[in-house]
């Protein structure tokens, strides 16, 4: 579980440095690429939350 946490923290940063890049991009091109990177991010560390969820869920069940 620790191996996964450290994953989510990961890309939590990850998506807060794209986004932080795309505030601060002044070409649009970059902005873009970088607001879909952290969008992208986001979504994959909402997907690791609820994996981490579903498996407590079923742990508690067992």
């Amino acid at each position: 579980m620790k191996d996964i946490l450290a994953h989510l923290d990961k890309l939590r940063a990850d998506a807060a440095e794209c986004a932080m890049i795309r505030d601060l991009a002044t070409d649009r091109e970059k902005r873009e690429l970088f607001g879909r990177l952290a969008d992208h991010l986001h979504v994959l560390a909402t997907e690791v939350e609820r994996a981490i969820q579903r498996q407590k869920s079923a742990d508690r069940s067992h």
